[in-house]
């Protein structure tokens, strides 16, 4: 047996104890034990960490620092002493080294890099204390190699220092690592206004996403060991004194209120059918669609959408023959406006006013619970100090108060104010319309601004559930920051289809319902859409079916019904205008629509089948997208091709929404982070801050895309001016 005591004396310092011993027996390890003033610190050698599958990793040589005493009143700054005793039980003699060293580079200093070299079994820790006028300062560490993973992490002036893999976590807030790492730390949040940084190897990689070694039992051999040692460099700046200190003056570009709307004729209304113009005309001498659906002389006036409180269609849908010869007017090869608003104005306004209250609704009960969660991520940050749960850009993390990245969420703040700024837009088109509507209802694209106020809206919650995501942005709440977007493209493709087809679009709750089993997919797909080979399968054939029917609806104006006769009835189509006749189709331009519409998402659902892409949110996100963007290129397409006009604000909209995507999207492709990855892995792709030291490129992203999302809308809001003067028996159809 062996039993040695060792006494040192050295100044009020931190020092360091270096133990190697050339035994490899783990039954008869040597114990050293080193006693301070105020605390007692041991260990062993072979020194055992343990790893995945009980993989143990033995090491010969330990450096341990030892928590630096305070000089006491009484002794003032004199010499400490310590004790560090040897002992084993080994019945045979055994050979080791000790030294006890004084560190001379403890103190990290502010703005100025310092090297060192860290291994598992030789963690290392320093000391740093706030200057005078510094409030937060960022400790940033970087290296060389990816491998072996590490973990950083800042403590309270505590001992014993917790700076070993089995219980670093114990004490303070700490990131894993690979090639980068940040933490932000602020004066008051340390009584003492200094703490100490640890810096300690893992004895495995897994958890930075790297390999295991191969074998599964027994020791790692010494060779593995060997190759744990970091080369690490810390270096500690200020962060921004205050936040009130900066002024955020942020670009959202120039925001004007859109055209009036107002209608205006240089030419009397007149109920005749032009000559030449003999489809969808709205004459007095026509048999089916002739009849005036309210005069002057009964019902209300034509200008109050919402006069009275007990509107029902049967109250007002006075020409039961609409049912009766829909099939006969929608068949026609050439269709005007005037053949699909046949209905009373103010049912079908009223019907697009449910989109505005159901998304209020919808976004009551989607944001509460979803608050809650992510409140309970960030206590959760806040009292365990791990701060691998949430993928921030940590290089531009700014706290206030409880939340760790406060830049990430005040930048949505664009999405919020321009929605409002929306919603004002549309009321005022919408009291200049009512007003209009008194004196003429026959010229210009049926004007129903339900659509309009659900969009903004749903602009308003992309900003307030974008800043909920960005709490604690992780793979679990992704989709949070996604819902809402599904449902901005949504609503802007059924207004685009509404302008043209007001009596025959879709209702609120059927959409709604198709977009809440669209949410209902993307969950899935974040749940099962990695490694499911069966889940891309199911949904792929559901995206080529439903991109089916919603085509065979478009087509025929729902006028094809989907029942189980359907497939019947598509054979039938197929013989008799395929191979019978193989004539030309009756509809060519919804025709080309369709096919070029059917290949892109054949397309996008054989791409998910082959590469199955981890970012499934993103995904169904592009789909939308892609949809939204091919239906307003048709759209503007059919609109120049039937001889209308682009007046200069939807010209500018249109180049201005172009423009600022095009920078919104530079700006999100800049990858700052990624919860496919492990958090070290994402912390790679950390960057500073870009815009007055305070916010990154994701936070231009969020006010870029704000901006350019309040353009789209103007488009939409703005597309058809040019046709107010112009009698809807001759608005075609497309």
């Amino acid at each position: 047996s062996l039993l040695m005591s060792y006494a040192f004396s050295y100044p009020v310092d931190a020092v360091r104890v270096y133990v190697n011993s050339s035994s490899e027996n783990l039954q008869y390890p040597v114990l050293f034990v080193v006693r301070q003033q105020k605390g007692v610190l041991s260990w062993q050698v072979p020194l055992i960490f343990r790893g995945l599958y009980q993989r143990t990793y033995n090491y010969q040589e330990v450096s341990r620092t030892l928590c630096p005493s305070e000089p006491t009143p009484e002794t003032g700054p004199s010499d400490q002493i310590i004790f560090v005793d040897v002992a084993s039980m080994a019945p045979f003699n055994i050979a080791y080294e000790l030294l006890v060293t004084r560190l001379e580079n403890f103190q990290l200093e502010t703005n100025k890099a310092f090297n060192f070299t860290a291994s598992p079994s030789q963690p290392q820790y320093f000391l740093y204390k706030f200057p005078q006028d510094v409030d937060s300062v960022i400790i940033k560490v970087v290296s060389d190699a990816v491998y072996p993973c590490s973990v950083v992490s800042v403590q309270d002036i505590v001992c014993p220092v917790y700076d070993l893999d089995h219980n670093v976590e114990f004490n303070g807030v700490y990131q894993s690592m690979t090639k980068q790492a940040a933490i932000t730390v602020q004066r008051k949040d340390f009584p003492g206004e200094q703490f100490f940084v640890v810096f300690v190897i893992k004895p495995e990689d897994y958890a930075c996403g790297g390999s295991v070694p191969s074998s599964i039992h027994g020791n790692v051999n010494r060779t593995w060991n060997l190759q744990r040692t970091k080369n690490l460099q810390v270096t500690i700046v200020p962060s921004i004194k205050s936040h009130t200190d900066m002024k955020l003056t942020v670009p959202f570009g120039s925001v004007f209120f859109a055209g009036s709307g107002i209608m205006t004729s240089s030419h009397p209304i007149t109920a005749s059918t032009p000559e030449g113009s003999s489809y969808g005309a709205i004459g007095t001498s026509s048999s089916s669609g002739g009849r005036q659906l309210s005069s002057p002389g009964c019902g209300l006036p034509a200008g109050s959408d919402t006069d009275s409180s007990v509107e029902e269609e049967s109250d007002f849908d006075t020409m039961p023959e609409i049912e009766s010869d829909k099939n006969v007017i929608r068949t026609k090869v050439f269709l005007y406006l005037s053949d699909l608003s046949r209905k009373d104005r103010r049912i079908v306004s009223k019907k697009y006013k449910i989109y505005f209250w159901n998304i209020i609704t919808i976004a009551v009960f989607y944001a509460l619970p979803v608050i809650q969660l992510v409140i309970t991520y960030q206590t959760v940050v806040n009292v365990t100090g791990n701060q691998d749960i949430c993928y921030y850009n940590f290089l531009c993390a700014h706290p206030l108060g409880v939340l760790s990245a406060f830049n990430n969420i005040l930048s949505n703040v664009g999405h919020m104010l321009l929605g409002f700024l929306f919603l004002l837009i549309v009321l005022r088109r919408d009291i200049l319309h009512r007003r209009a509507m008194e004196m003429k209802d026959d010229y210009g694209i049926p004007k129903h601004f339900g659509l309009f106020y659900a969009m903004g809206i749903a602009l308003m919650m992309e900003g307030v559930l974008s800043a909920c995501y960005h709490v604690c942005p992780n793979y679990s709440n992704f989709q949070f920051d996604t819902s809402f977007m599904y449902m901005i493209a949504g609503l802007c493709m059924l207004k685009l289809y509404q302008t043209r087809h007001p009596d025959i679009n879709a209702s609120a709750y059927s959409a709604y319902a198709s977009f809440a089993v669209v949410i209902c997919l993307a969950v899935l797909g974040v749940v099962f859409g990695k490694n499911d080979m069966w889940f891309w399968v199911i949904f792929s054939m559901i995206h080529v079916l439903a991109s089916l029917a919603l085509s065979t609806q478009i087509y025929y104006m729902g006028r094809f019904k989907i029942d189980l006769g359907i497939f019947r009835r598509a054979a039938m189509v197929l013989y008799t205008d395929c191979i019978q006749q193989c004539s030309r189709p009756m509809y060519m331009d919804r025709m080309v629509l369709l096919i070029v519409g059917n290949l892109v998402n054949w397309s996008f659902a054989i791409f998910g089948l082959v590469y199955r892409p981890r970012d499934f949110a993103s995904y169904i996100l592009g789909i939308f997208i892609c949809n939204l963007l091919l239906y307003l290129a048709f759209y503007i397409i059919m609109k120049l091709r039937s001889s209308e006009k682009l007046l200069p604000i939807p010209l500018f909209c249109i180049v201005a929404t172009a423009v600022v995507w095009a920078s919104a999207l530079y700006f999100f492709f800049q990858t700052l982070s990624s919860w496919e990855e492990t958090p070290a892995e994402s912390r790679e792709k950390n960057r500073p801050c870009i815009l007055l030291g305070f916010f990154d490129d994701h936070d231009v992203w969020h006010f870029l895309s704000a901006a350019a999302l309040f353009f789209s809308f103007l488009v939409l809001l703005t597309l058809d001016d040019d046709l107010d003067t112009v009698r809807r028996d001759k608005i075609p159809v497309f």
